[in-house]
């Protein structure tokens, strides 16, 4: 179950309103489409960000009616060109069963593991994002120096044996135990992973940790950061934390690219 968004994160009108709610669906048909619309626009995001790598990177959402199926993006196709009509759908033994396009062996190692632990998990991002890679190297967990880190205070993981790329489902079965039950999780020498109970909250989550990666980058460059304090930090991670903070942050990113780039949904 998703949770409701805090209402005293926002100011009430004069009239009896209620924050948007991530929506409910009539028939599994419905629901499909629209992960897959909301896919397709978390990888044009994606790009409009930066997160692009050549090949690299991928994002997957379970299918909603053959839950051991997940829909992911084209090896080796530009995230900015990325419609709904272009994503590849795998089910958990590796195999195309729509599509007409190869498939990142990397992405079935990774997601695959993903979703067969964690059945709440309906969305999978990673990529080799500038900051996200660069904090990587440290092996070291994100601090609570902002508000925005603590989103992810005590609920990421760091997965420090880097031995290649991951194409072993092995490998990605003891990702997927590192990440355990946590939002998101460091890939040492190699970039960041989230998760989430929709397509929005794990793309919203990817992007908030590479800021956050920027931020104490920035930070650590120029002096030695003041951590917030662990009881402000938990918090704080309680009030900006939440599956339905990260749906609803990523709601006015999804309405800006559909105004601006349309094809996506084709």
């Amino acid at each position: 179950m998703v949770s409701s968004i805090d209402p005293q994160l926002a100011i009430p009108t004069s009239k009896s309103t209620q924050l948007p709610q991530p929506p409910t669906f009539t028939s599994k048909e419905a629901e499909r489409l629209h992960r897959k619309q909301h896919l397709a626009a978390a990888f044009r995001l994606f790009a409009r960000y930066g997160f692009d790598e050549g090949i690299a990177g991928h994002i997957t959402v379970r299918d909603p009616e053959f839950t051991d199926h997940f829909w992911v993006n084209p090896f080796g196709m530009y995230f900015g060109h990325i419609r709904v009509s272009d994503l590849i759908l795998v089910n958990h033994n590796g195999e195309i069963v729509k599509g007409d396009k190869p498939v990142n062996a990397a992405a079935f190692a990774i997601h695959a593991q993903i979703h067969q632990a964690r059945p709440d998990v309906i969305a999978a991002a990673h990529a080799h994002s500038l900051y996200g890679k660069s904090w990587s190297t440290l092996k070291r967990h994100l601090d609570p120096i902002t508000q925005d880190a603590c989103a992810f205070y005590e609920d990421h993981a760091v997965f420090e044996d880097y031995t290649g790329v991951v194409l072993n489902t092995n490998e990605g079965e003891r990702l997927a135990e590192t990440l355990g039950k946590k939002k998101a999780i460091i890939l040492c020498n190699h970039g960041l992973l989230t998760v989430g109970h929709s397509v929005d909250e794990a793309a919203w989550w990817f992007i908030a940790m590479d800021r956050c990666c920027q931020a104490q980058l920035m930070a650590e460059a120029v002096g030695k950061p003041k951590l917030i304090n662990p009881d402000t930090a938990k918090l704080t991670h309680s009030q900006v934390g939440s599956h339905s903070l990260g749906w609803f942050s990523f709601q006015p990113l999804y309405d800006m690219i559909i105004k601006e780039e349309p094809d996506l949904l084709d």
